[in-house]
């Protein structure tokens, strides 16, 4: 138990708050408490305790109302709210607010220094990671392209020549790099500015809309075609066209679009007039057209008409020094969207994204850094927040996983978590899945995991956990 922490206690039952005040001065921890909500929360502004822990009955404001206060007062306050009577409802409330834990007092005597331990110590981790918190101001622009890497300085001196001309742009890159970020960039740019940018994506309309989509149709060129449409190609006229995952496009059509820039006329479905259109075209793919040609699936001559300039996307992996300044920009814009508190990445949260190997390059860091902001219960984003290394309960396409797959899983785990002591998480996990597993038979579980009943009882406690963790 850490010592030299201060506790306040926010409880009507004098009895309780005796109780839990015995149970930690053995460990040489202060405690201040409190009978009204209104005195605790005095108590809090003026005492600034390490953990607050709140009976949800107290008054002459509820508990839940006291996290409120004190979380306005403190995004990072740690609260733990405790109940005689912890319904779904009222345990889905405490953690929307931001508290620590909901517990309910019937299971106190069994894990209560457990779980003041865990939440002191995880205070005193939130503490050191704030002196620690890296500076750094990003652009609020939604479409900002982040980097200062010197492969995206590369990306950017490209963006700034080809932007002044009119020459078509092929952008290519694994997907999530941010290929659409770089076509809008060379549209803002461009001298087209002022008039319409339009983005499509070839490879998630079907052929026969495909055509209708980009080219427009006449009325009655197909069933259900009760009137005119203009096309994509129309609507932009004198702006940029973005055609995405164009290595996806149907090879007839692949000849139209090679009219439009021969030619600048495009042919509605069903018509016959052509019409004059002035569209800048930048193309994307995340394929090899250069075998794509090869093996006759990508027109060559579209292939190097589109290719004038091409812009090469680097992997996330290999550029690693911009990962820092693009999950603090994504953690600065998920906040902004989601109306959540200015939020911060601690340098040790910072480290774990640097580990990562990002498959799903820029998008998933960003993916990541969302569920973080919106899951985590303070201001600041520690390494526990970070959803990474965790074990999916998917299985793994192809079969079933071999012993071998799931220890290499298990030490990944751990190594994208630097607060995961492996051995007792595995020894916690095991046990909590054996509980589930058994519905909570104490016999049946201990067979499962190969130990006594008194050894598990021993586990269950040691690591507090409780019947209502494992019977959900």
């Amino acid at each position: 138990m850490p010592k030299g922490h201060t506790v306040l206690i926010a409880d009507p039952e004098t009895d309780f708050t005796e109780w839990a005040t015995k149970q930690l001065a053995a460990a040489e921890i202060r405690v201040i408490s409190a009978t009204r909500a209104d005195e605790a929360f005095t108590l809090f502004t003026k005492e600034k305790p390490d953990l607050v822990i709140v009976d949800t009955h107290i008054q002459p404001f509820s508990g839940m109302e006291l996290l409120t206060r004190i979380r306005d007062r403190d995004s990072n306050a740690f609260v733990l709210l405790i109940s005689q009577f912890g319904t779904t409802q009222a345990v889905i409330e405490a953690m929307k607010l931001g508290a620590f834990d909901f517990v309910r007092k019937e299971t106190l005597p069994f894990n209560f220094r457990v779980i003041v331990d865990t939440a002191l110590r995880e205070r005193a981790q939130v503490r050191a990671a704030t002196a620690s918190v890296p500076k750094l101001t990003v652009e609020q622009n939604k479409d900002s392209i982040v980097g200062q890497s010197a492969a995206m300085q590369t990306v950017f001196k490209l963006v700034g020549r080809v932007a002044g001309s009119d020459a078509p742009v092929m952008i290519t890159g694994e997907s999530g790099t941010g290929k659409e970020l770089v076509a809008r960039a060379i549209h803002h740019h461009s001298q087209r500015s002022a008039k319409t940018y339009v983005a499509i994506n070839c490879a998630a309309i079907p052929e026969q809309l495909l055509e209708s989509e980009l080219f427009g149709h006449e009325k009655g060129a197909f069933t259900g075609s009760t009137g005119q449409r203009i096309g994509r190609f129309e609507q932009c006229d004198g702006g940029t066209l973005f055609l995405d995952e164009i290595g996806d496009m149907p090879l007839p059509l692949q000849g139209k679009i090679l009219r439009v820039l021969q030619d600048g006329e495009i042919i509605r479905v069903g018509g016959n007039q052509s019409v004059r259109t002035n569209v800048r075209i930048v193309a994307a793919t995340n394929r090899n057209l250069e075998t794509e040609v090869t093996e006759k699936r990508f027109r060559e001559d579209l292939f190097y008409r589109l290719n004038v300039v091409r812009i090469q996307l680097p992997p996330l992996r290999q550029r690693i020094e911009d990962i820092r300044i693009l999950a603090e920009h994504f953690v600065q814009k998920v906040a902004i969207e989601q109306r959540l508190p200015r939020l911060k990445l601690s340098e040790d949260a910072v480290h774990v994204l640097e580990a990562h190997s990002w498959p799903g390059n820029v998008r998933e860091l960003e993916n990541t850094i969302q569920r973080a902001c919106v899951l985590s219960t303070s201001d600041l984003l520690m390494p526990k927040d970070i959803p990474l290394g965790q074990m999916s309960a998917e299985p793994l396409p192809g079969g079933s996983t071999t012993k071998e797959e799931a220890i290499e899983a298990l030490f990944r785990a751990a190594q994208a978590d630097p607060s995961i002591e492996l051995l007792p998480w595995l020894e916690r996990e095991f046990t909590v899945h054996a509980m589930r597993q058994t519905g909570g038979n104490q016999v049946r579980a201990a067979k499962l995991l190969g130990v006594t009943r008194a050894t598990l009882r021993k586990r269950l406690e040691r690591f507090g956990v409780t019947r209502e963790l494992v019977i959900e």
